[in-house]
């Protein structure tokens, strides 16, 4: 897993640089900070996540950019979970992931934008591994730099999915 991730990490890199030559347009940083509620299985372990991100956009057509972000989530255990872990001798109040995707972002016509991307979640408790994330959205981009989206982020690993659904806000510059 972590040589195809580096793989695409290098192919987007170099997809990057030669979409840097062709555009006349210079790219954006993105940072935010994102709220999510967990649904399915995640929902019984979980009340809440919170992270924040950063992004990089890089345009390559009209109105299409490249994206590649790195964050971190905080996955906040809910008490019966807290409960479970305490009798079996762990005191945690959640678990922390480290997400790093790329995709592309869309925008349908001034402002409101689609957004597909996927890559790796890196778990950054002992022994926590590594999954397969993917997050479509939806969004909207303010004048002045904020926007902010709602989007769906699946995790895979090892045969188990698990899912939340998240608001973002950012700034791009």
């Amino acid at each position: 897993m972590k040589k195809v991730l580096l793989l695409l990490t290098v192919l987007c890199g170099l997809s990057i640089s030669s979409f840097a030559q062709s555009s006349n347009e210079g790219g954006k940083w993105n940072i935010g900070l994102d709220a999510g509620l967990p649904v399915g299985k995640l929902h019984n372990s979980t009340n809440f996540v919170l992270g924040a991100s950063v992004k990089y956009e890089h345009p390559i057509a009209t109105s299409t950019f490249v994206t590649i972000s790195a964050g971190y989530n905080r996955f906040f255990y809910n008490d019966d979970a807290k409960a479970l872990l305490k009798a079996f001798g762990s005191d945690k109040s959640g678990e922390g992931l480290i997400p790093v995707k790329a995709g592309l972002k869309y925008y349908f016509s001034e402002g409101f934008f689609g957004e597909a991307q996927a890559g790796a979640g890196f778990s950054t408790e002992s022994g926590g591994g590594t999954a397969f994330v993917y997050s479509p959205g939806i969004g909207y981009s303010f004048a002045g730099g904020f926007e902010a989206g709602v989007r769906y982020e699946g995790y895979s690993s090892d045969g188990r999915s698990t899912a939340m659904t998240a608001l973002r806000v950012g700034y791009r510059f």
